[in-house]
């Protein structure tokens, strides 16, 4: 039987933003659908604010066992967040983008500590802030179809919504690659890198869906997991652990080009397209995320790291060639890894006057079993 879900209504209040996160229950599970299928379901304000009220209110409801997120539409389940509007707020030097990732990075603290099975299906595209709402889960399925990535550095930016943290608990510097490189993954890649834990057919995740409400979640796995197609990355572990280790950028590239592997090539010359600032930022923020310890510390330290980026010409011309005029030729500043100084490196560190505890605890921490 399927009934209204008690988080109704937006926590701005009853708006058409409501329909693009839907919210059922059907007996034991509850289902949150991301529902901007036209822009790929990318992640606004609102819709966070509302997927966090609902998760908040399903952890405290004694009849909800599990919880189910997937993405509306064929192409995937979220492309990231709205790229456009954070364009247009970096562009017209805004606060918009910094409250919204305050409240996105509380959203994927939240779902890491669910005490409740957080069952995401990674269908088609996740990307950005779509890898945020689901790879923090318990329970992260990819299909045939799965695209993963953290593309970033690409726009200018560098991974958010704790990309940082699970790149860097990658095995070796499988992380590292694709935060520099932006590279997506398929399902075995993704599995491999920590970043998904079962494979399960895309013509199988409805049944899986419909199941979950009445059997199971393990009953409901069994049935449907099985092994995925054959991934890259765990062949190319030699010259990528080797290249990416290097102490920094220009090292990396270095190696990369003599390294005599077509891929690695590929991968060098990916990595010089993108943005030369966040190219330095993302490793710094990788290694100084594998020091830092729970996900919550590392979220803040990417907290710091996106308001800076938000004030550097990079994100609004990254976003410019990328997104909004598709040229494919930004123009960086500085243009070169070498031009980027230790000291710019620095300022997206800093400190900010806001800075301080900014992901209170909102649902009851415990160990999830099922």
């Amino acid at each position: 039987m399927t009934h209204p879900a008690k988080p109704g209504a937006s926590p701005a209040g009853g708006t058409p933003t409501d329909d693009h996160v839907l919210l059922r229950t059907e007996g034991r599970a509850a289902y949150l659908t991301l529902n901007r299928p036209k822009a790929l379901n990318a992640l606004s304000h609102p819709m966070v604010l509302r997927a966090e009220e609902a998760l908040t209110a399903w952890a405290h409801d004694p009849a909800i066992e599990l919880v189910v997120v997937e993405g509306a539409g064929d192409r995937g389940l979220c492309a990231g967040g709205d790229i456009r509007a954070i364009h247009e707020d970096a562009r017209t030097s805004g606060t918009a983008s910094a409250a919204f990732w305050r409240d996105e990075y509380r959203l994927n603290a939240l779902i890491a500590r669910y005490p409740k099975p957080y069952v995401a299906l990674m269908d088609g595209i996740v990307m950005g802030g779509g890898v945020g709402i689901s790879a923090h889960g318990s329970v992260r399925i990819v299909t045939e179809r799965s695209k993963v990535a953290m593309p970033e550095t690409g726009i200018g930016f560098v991974p958010d919504v704790g990309g940082t943290y699970l790149l860097a608990l990658a095995p070796g510097e499988l992380g590292t690659h694709l935060a520099l490189t932006g590279a997506p993954v398929g399902a075995a890649d993704a599995l491999l890198c920590g970043l998904a834990d079962h494979f399960v057919p895309s013509s199988a995740l409805p049944s899986l869906a419909r199941e979950l409400a009445s059997d199971p979640l393990r009953t409901v796995l069994a049935r449907h997991v099985a092994p995925p197609p054959r991934g890259g990355l765990d062949a190319a572990r030699e010259w990528i652990d080797h290249c990416y280790g290097a102490d920094t950028a220009e090292e990396i590239v270095a190696r990369l080009l003599a390294s005599g592997v077509p891929a690695a090539k590929t991968a060098a010359d990916g990595l010089l397209a993108n943005s030369p600032t966040a190219v330095k930022v993302t490793l710094a923020a990788l290694r100084g995320a594998r020091r830092l310890g729970p996900l919550e510390r590392v979220l803040e330290q990417e907290y710091r790291v996106s308001c800076a980026a938000l004030a550097s010409p990079d994100l609004v011309e990254g976003i410019r060639a990328q997104v909004i005029d598709k040229d494919r030729r930004p123009r960086w500043s500085p243009a070169a890894l070498e031009d980027v100084t230790p000291a710019h490196v620095d300022r997206f560190f800093a400190p900010l006057d806001a800075d301080g505890p900014m992901l209170a605890a909102t649902v009851p921490t415990q160990e999830v079993a099922w």
